[in-house]
C-alpha cells in the first residue's frame, strides 16, 4: 500500500474540533510541533507518511525539506533530517481549511478564554492525542550506558508539558516521570521513568495500525530500542 493510499484511507470526522481519534492525533501534533498564527497553521513531522495523514485530516499543502537543527538537549550537537511541513489556511482560498476550526476568522489551537488548552473533546482518545504530542515535540533512545529506553518531551510551553504529563498520569500504564527541567535552549523537558517507558510506548502505539494515526519511523525507532535493551541484559 502506497503512503498517498493509507493518508486517503483515514477515517476523518466531519468536524474538526469533534472527539475522533484523527482530531486527537492532529491536535497532538498542532501543539507539539506546530506553528499557529492569524495566517494559519504550519505542523512540522520528519516522517512523510505521517505528513500525509496530517494532510488527511485536515487538508493543505505539504512542502518537503532537508534541515539541520540543534538537538534540543545539547546545543553543541546538530543534526540533518528530512522535515515534512503542512501549511492549513492562510492564502490557500480553501474553505475547508480556513473554516478549521469552525469560525471564519482567525486559526488557533482549541483553548479557552485564558489561553489554556482545551482538549477536553479528546479525553476518550488519549493514546491518540499523547502519541501525536510524542511525535510532535518527544523524543525515543536507547540508552547504551544503561541499556535502557529513554522517552522525554520537548517543548518551549511549559503548560503544555504540564498538560502532557496529567494525560500520561492518567493513562492506563503505570508511567511515572521525572520532574520538569530546562533544557540549553531555554526550553523545558521531563522524561517518563526508564522502568516505564517500555510498557508505555508499548501501550502507546499498540493496534496503531488500525487507523493509521502514527509515524511509521517513529514507531521503528522504538521497536530497534526495546529490541536492543532486551539484547542488553540478555
Amino acid at each position: 500500500m502506497s503512503e498517498t493510499e493509507t493518508a486517503t484511507e483515514i477515517d476523518v470526522p466531519s468536524d474538526p474540533l469533534a472527539g475522533h481519534p484523527a482530531t486527537a492525533y492532529l491536535w497532538g501534533h498542532v501543539a507539539g510541533s506546530g506553528d499557529v498564527s492569524n495566517e494559519g497553521i504550519e505542523v512540522v513531522t520528519n516522517d512523510e507518511e505521517s505528513a500525509q495523514v496530517l494532510a488527511a485530516v485536515a487538508g493543505g499543502s505539504l512542502e518537503h525539506e532537508t534541515t539541520s537543527r540543534e538537538y534540543a538537549h545539547d546545543t553543541s550537537i546538530t543534526r540533518t533530517e528530512d522535515e515534512y511541513t503542512l501549511s492549513i489556511g492562510g492564502d490557500e482560498g480553501d474553505d475547508g481549511d480556513t473554516s478549521l476550526l469552525g469560525r471564519s476568522g482567525a486559526l488557533g489551537l482549541p483553548v479557552d478564554g485564558r489561553g489554556n488548552y482545551r482538549f477536553g473533546a479528546f479525553a476518550s482518545h488519549d493514546r491518540e492525542l499523547l502519541r501525536g504530542l510524542l511525535e510532535g515535540c518527544g523524543t525515543i533512545c536507547f540508552k547504551s550506558k544503561s541499556g535502557t529506553v529513554g522517552i522525554s518531551f520537548v517543548h518551549d510551553d511549559r503548560d503544555l508539558l504540564e498538560l502532557t504529563r496529567e494525560l500520561i498520569a492518567d493513562c492506563p500504564v503505570d508511567a511515572p516521570m521525572g520532574d520538569l527541567g530546562e533544557t540549553s535552549s531555554g526550553g523545558y523537558w521531563f522524561g517518563v521513568d526508564d522502568d516505564a517507558a517500555p510498557a508505555f510506548g508499548t501501550w502507546l502505539y499498540e493496534n496503531c495500525e488500525e487507523t493509521g494515526l502514527f509515524a511509521p519511523s517513529r514507531r521503528r525507532k522504538l521497536e530497534r530500542s526495546l529490541e536492543q535493551a532486551d539484547a542488553y541484559d540478555e
